[in-house]
């Protein structure tokens, strides 16, 4: 195979399998309406069939990254698309929510698993001065199934049932598997597995998310939401302490010290918040406030997610040029000014020309913020880490779509609910404000990255990664 297939296939592997495993995090939204009725879900239940999957996806993103330097890169990522593959048919048979949340936290596994990989993977197969092209191109994926996951999942909800939205993974994951065959076998050189990383920053971020989920419910100085809080804090405090002292962290500390990688890392963290938290509520808003299917929700925000598709290329190429920094403020504040502009004008029965702006705003900043963010997380490393820079990226920025969905429910269960469109805007307007003001601090955040993303002394001799042949 010459070097022109080899990144063909992978270009296609890649991308394909990113599509699918991005495609799962907002395909559910527009469905959950549908779940919410079929299966008698309550609204800590509908937030648990979403971060499910994003909080076993940002726990498992780094071990992922790990599991391909040491046993292999196509190994882990064609096991990574089986277990979402086996995953996908499992929630499509869920009978109850317990059993939909289950098979949503091992559809995160598999997808933390592939995630890092293809990022690493194409990053490795194209030349150094073509890099941001290629992350454009890559986030342009990512921006399309971000695109069409709410689009498709109103179409598949309301053309057939929404058990489909899962059984569509089912025949791309098979047809995958023969094609990542033909991708050249390569390891990192980090072969050690941080299992007491692992386990703290798990178990840490599952008492949180527990407790900011049940805080409404349960009374947010209740005993359960209190330790549960306090627990999941103390715990990710100890990954720290761990990850600083250990000799194979999965997530070295001193990574942090570069201003680049803390500031993007950083903008991520809020950027999530605010998309992921926002477009919960919203696409449930168009259903149970203003009557529409689950089609015509998912067509109304289409103006908002259909904008990174565009956008996102042509911001990876130019970030190439002018650097991430300046791409990554303005994105992140078209996005803030979006969703303030849409808590500003929502009304119980506002008309969808007043949305139409605000939505085409945040998109355009949403396109913005993708690929000049992964060029910078990446430049800010040395070409050997880019494995771990990346998947702690995609841990960090899903962390925030985990806690964006959680706290702004939790504002709109505290000032609205599902009574009435009236009650339901009454919820929706001041989570919204919410999220505009934390994609602001986003904004804020890249503002802190300096102009040049690798300093010399990180970038200068540093072995490029060669394949290696498979272990007998």
């Amino acid at each position: 195979m010459t070097a022109r297939q080899a990144t063909v296939w992978t270009f296609i592997s890649t991308t394909v399998a990113l599509f699918m495993v991005v495609l799962d995090n907002l395909v559910v939204s527009t469905a959950i309406p549908v779940i919410r009725v079929d299966l008698g879900a309550s609204l800590e239940e509908l937030e648990w069939t979403v971060n499910a999957y994003t909080l076993t996806f940002a726990a498992f993103l780094l071990t992922g990254a790990a599991l391909g330097d040491r046993f292999g890169r196509r190994r882990m990522f064609m096991i990574g698309i089986g277990i979402f593959t086996v995953a996908s048919a499992a929630a499509a048979l869920a009978p109850s929510a317990d059993w939909l949340i289950a098979a949503r936290a091992l559809q995160g596994i598999g997808g933390a698993i592939v995630t890092p990989l293809t990022l690493t993977l194409l990053s490795a197969a194209v030349p150094a001065s073509r890099r941001g092209a290629a992350l454009g191109v890559w986030s342009g994926v990512a921006g399309l199934a971000v695109a069409s996951g709410p689009l498709v999942g109103g179409a598949v909800v309301e053309g057939l049932s929404w058990q489909w939205i899962f059984w569509l993974n089912v025949p791309i994951g098979v047809l995958l598997l023969p094609v990542a065959m033909r991708l050249q076998e390569s390891y990192g050189p980090d072969k050690a597995l941080d299992l007491p990383g692992l386990g703290l920053a798990g178990a840490g971020l599952v008492g949180l998310v527990w407790g900011l989920v049940n805080g409404q419910g349960h009374g947010w100085t209740s005993p359960e939401i209190l330790g549960a809080l306090a627990v999941g804090g103390a715990l990710l405090a100890a990954f720290v302490v761990w990850e600083r002292r250990t000799d194979e962290p999965m997530l070295p500390m001193r990574f942090f010290a570069n201003r680049a990688f803390s500031a993007a890392n950083a903008a991520s963290l809020f950027m999530y918040f605010g998309m992921f938290g926002s477009i919960f509520l919203l696409t449930q808003f168009f259903q149970t406030a203003q009557g529409y299917s689950p089609l015509e929700a998912g067509l109304r925000v289409l103006p908002w997610t259909a904008m990174p598709m565009i956008v996102a290329p042509l911001s990876g190429a130019l970030s190439d040029r002018i650097g991430g920094r300046p791409l990554i403020a303005i994105g992140l504040a078209l996005q803030a000014i979006g969703l303030a502009w849409i808590a500003a004008v929502s009304t119980a029965t506002v008309g969808y020309g007043s949305l139409v702006g605000p939505f085409i705003v945040s998109g355009i900043g949403m396109g913005m913020f993708f690929a000049p963010v992964a060029n910078v997380v990446l430049s800010a490393v040395r070409p050997v880490e880019e494995g771990k820079a990346s998947g702690a990226n995609n841990a960090i920025r899903e962390v925030g779509g985990v806690l964006g969905v959680a706290v702004l429910a939790s504002i709109f269960a505290r000032y609205g609910g599902y009574e009435s469109p009236a009650t339901f805007n009454d919820g929706l307007v001041p989570a919204i404000w919410v999220g505009a003001i934390v994609v602001a601090l986003g904004a804020a955040s890249a503002v802190l990255i300096p102009r040049r993303n690798r300093p010399a002394e990180v970038a200068v001799h540093e072995p490029e990664l060669v394949p290696q042949p498979e272990a007998a």
